[in-house]
């Protein structure tokens, strides 16, 4: 199984630009600047007095022009006569929807594919398909025709089908018992697929003769059938993954709801079963160089080494760094099987017992996995850094190493804190770690952003059956790997910078204006102070987590500030990265297991060359479209991995139904609050239907919920104790009820003072 090194916060979905910062010196406004300019001037808007209002000469004249003209394509903007524009107030009549779920009566809901307004994406109905024509579902994308019904609402109508193949639904099944006295249906059943998407909120039909032989409670993937009107859909199963009770078939359900790519072509087989080691031509030898690999126990392929020792130059004393990353290009031609299909899939996926991985097995455990005491080509940097941790040079090569140990994070801990014996030669160890403590000063000293939130880990025994879900432990080798990694990540932004290369950056947006106020208005209500959105810093926030780590709620005041940030994504526009306070910042460590590290990779060999496997003028040209698309692969891998473990929490709990946990309010909305559990980090929703009887009122900007007659309040960050009334393993969801409520506050009698 690859083992993964998170080198950058994973924080939640993606939020526009900062729009109330000024516009970047000497360039453009971002487009959501410019479309806050003209929804808030008065009348109508030109561009003579956009260009005006932020300066633009005669040499933006051509670029203004082309974003003003797609604002308008998307329906940010509408024109309003001879080239003018006002701000549009409604969804454009027609655009692009991807269908997200059904409504309790079988109907498909969907939400459009752009949406760049501010606050959650609007809503829309679905009308039937026309008769004959399968049911939309889940996943499929359309050219609707909308019409607005109310706020955040709208009704669609299918134009055209944009996907090639029809939408599938995956699901439970159940079939269903034989009544000889039940009426006769337009559609004579044979059982029903309960969706594993928690948005669908309808069941399907499962006609006589359309189960595949499927059984009761077992995971199937089926594709809807023709049928006109409403009512629940029709579909035929054509996959069955096994049992719900198989542990093993929980990675398949998402794997399937998700539509990953989990089966190569023969030619991507073919031509990674051809590859062989590199020869040590045109390539630097390091394999005297003691590089080691550091990885988690489980990890099958290593495509990171390090290597640090004293160094003194000029500025004083430091130390020299290596870090050494498998030579993916070298395998991963451009236009080549295996590029199409690494693309295709963008990273590898990650579950608790099996990986999807970007590449063959051939590759990614074999030629390209450093495998100690076997040379491997590789792409490396040579660091210098001073006694505080700055990087004062850097050189970038291509290699040939020999990896001297693979060593696991608890080996490496193990033997940092004298419980076990150094495999190691002399020193090493203690040298890494050195300069691991000199790296973190610099680290500290720039603020980044380091979010205690715990990660839950699920183990499994060899038949697939949990045997715990537990919280992972980091140690200080996890930090050292992860910012030795980040080192190198910088070096190779900064490097195709200065030789002006293509490169796909790894940026980080601040928060948004509303996500900041509200994270600021919460951190106030908590005590503690938040400098204003246009002057907001990651350091600005690390402070507030070193102060909350001495207090009651560090975990409560890490969630907050969560909540707040952007979805850290790829793009050759070059924002830095706020998260960790870094103005040039892009991923070069991983490309075994992400696709923008290859392209990284390829870059680099480029550089005043044009070898066959660096990246052609074509991707260069295409580098936007690229960096969409991996990132929405990691959001969609994100969301597997996530969805996953839930479903697995779902399975270990169902036999503990009844059962009382502590917890505290992770999430107030208007139906209820969200309760996350200490132990296990699983999460669950209180229904205010079994809140005690009462008028509940919902305040979005405290984020409580509270009673009107009772006086009872519930609050983010609350500690609360639940009784678990119900958990669903195939869609991951578990209901919780309050045991016991917490007391309403005092209330003052007329003429009291307040103490």
């Amino acid at each position: 199984m690859e083992g993964r090194k998170p080198s950058d916060p994973q924080p939640p979905p993606d939020t526009l630009p900062d729009p109330s910062s000024p516009p970047r010196a000497g360039g453009l406004p971002d487009r959501e600047t410019l479309r806050r300019f003209v929804t808030e001037a008065t009348g109508r808007v030109g561009k003579r007095e956009i260009a005006r209002a932020f300066g633009l000469g005669p040499e933006h004249k051509a670029a203004l022009r082309d974003m003003l003209r797609e604002l308008a394509l998307d329906g940010a903007l509408v024109p309003a006569g001879a080239r003018r524009f006002r701000a549009s107030t409604a969804m454009p009549e027609a655009t692009v929807v991807q269908v997200t779920g059904t409504d309790p009566d079988g109907d498909p809901i969907a939400r459009p594919v752009m949406w760049e307004g501010d606050g959650p994406a609007p809503v829309i109905f679905m009308h039937p398909e026309q008769k004959g024509r399968p049911a939309l579902a889940p996943g499929e994308r359309v050219v609707a025709r909308l019409k607005r019904v109310g706020p955040g609402r709208y009704e669609g109508r299918t134009l055209r089908r944009l996907t090639d193949a029809p939408g599938r639904v995956v699901g439970l099944f159940r079939a269903t018992p034989a009544d000889p006295a039940a009426p006769p249906r337009r559609v004579q059943e044979a059982g029903r697929i309960v969706p594993a998407d928690r948005r669908s909120k309808a069941e399907w039909i499962v006609p006589a003769g359309e189960t595949m032989g499927a059984e009761t409670d077992e995971i199937v993937v089926a594709e809807p059938l023709p049928m006109a009107g409403h009512g629940l859909k029709p579909v035929r199963i054509v996959e069955r993954l096994g049992p719900m009770g198989d542990a093993r078939s929980v990675s398949l359900l998402a794997i399937h709801t998700h539509a990953i790519p989990h089966q190569f072509s023969a030619d991507a087989l073919a031509e990674a079963e051809r590859a062989r080691g590199v020869s040590a031509e045109g390539r630097e030898d390091l394999r005297e160089v003691p590089l080691i690999t550091i990885d988690g126990a489980d990890a099958r392929d290593f495509d990171d080494a390090v290597y640090a020792e004293p160094w003194s130059g000029p500025e004083g004393p430091g130390f020299r760094l290596i870090v050494a990353i498998a030579d993916v290009a070298h395998y991963v031609r451009p236009g080549s099987a295996l590029d199409s299909e690494a693309r295709r899939r963008g990273n590898s996926v990650y579950f608790p017992d099996r990986v999807v991985p970007m590449l063959p097995e051939a590759l990614s455990n074999g030629w390209c996995s450093l495998r100690p005491g076997e040379d491997r080509g590789c792409l490396f940097v040579e660091i210098h850094i001073d006694a505080e941790g700055r990087k004062l040079r850097h050189r970038f090569g291509r290699g040939l190493m020999r990896s001297a140990a693979r060593l696991t994070y608890d080996e490496v801990q193990a033997m940092a804190e004298g419980r076990q014996d150094s495999a190691l030669p002399e020193g090493m160890l203690a040298t890494l770690f050195a300069a691991w403590r000199a790296l973190s000063t610099a680290r500290a000293q720039r603020g980044t952003l380091e979010l205690d939130v715990p990660e839950r880990v699920v183990r499994l025994d060899e038949a697939g059956r949990i045997t715990a879900i537990e919280p992972r432990i980091r140690h200080d080798s996890h930090r050292l790997i992860e910012d030795f990694m980040v080192l190198a990540n910088v070096a190779a932004a900064e490097e195709l910078e200065r030789r002006r290369r293509p490169c796909l950056y790894r940026i980080h947006a601040p928060p948004s204006p509303e996500r900041a106020e509200s994270m600021r208005d919460n951190l106030s209500a908590m005590g503690f102070t938040v400098p204003p959105v246009g002057t907001l810093h990651a350091r600005d926030l690390a402070g507030v987590l070193a102060r909350a780590a001495e207090g009651d709620a560090p975990t409560l005041v890490s969630e907050t500030i969560l909540r707040a940030q952007s979805q850290a994504e790829y793009s050759p526009d070059n924002i830095g990265h706020f998260g960790l306070a870094l103005s040039s910042y892009a991923h070069f460590t991983s490309p075994i297991r992400r696709y923008a590290d290859l392209m990284v990779h390829r870059a680099l060999i480029g550089m005043g060359t044009h070898p066959p496997d660096a990246m052609p003028a074509a991707d260069a040209a295409k580098l936007e479209e690229i960096g969409t698309q991996v990132s929405t692969a990691e959001r969609r891998a994100i969301q597997a991995e996530r969805e996953t473990t839930e479903r697995y929490v779902a399975a270990w709990l169902a036999d503990r139904v009844g059962s009382e946990f502590s917890g505290h309010v992770s999430g107030v909305t208007r139906f209820g609050v969200f309760v996350t559990l200490t132990q296990t980090g699983a999460s669950g929703l209180v229904p205010v239907s079994t809140l005690p009887d009462d008028v509940w009122t919902h305040d979005d900007k405290t984020h409580t919920l509270r009673g009107r007659d009772s006086g009872l309040v519930l609050r983010l960050g609350q500690p609360v104790t639940v009784r678990l009334a119900e958990a669903t393993p195939v869609t991951g969801g578990l209901l919780f009820t309050l045991t016991d409520p917490p007391p309403a506050p005092a209330r003052r009698t007329r003429g009291q003072r307040p103490r």
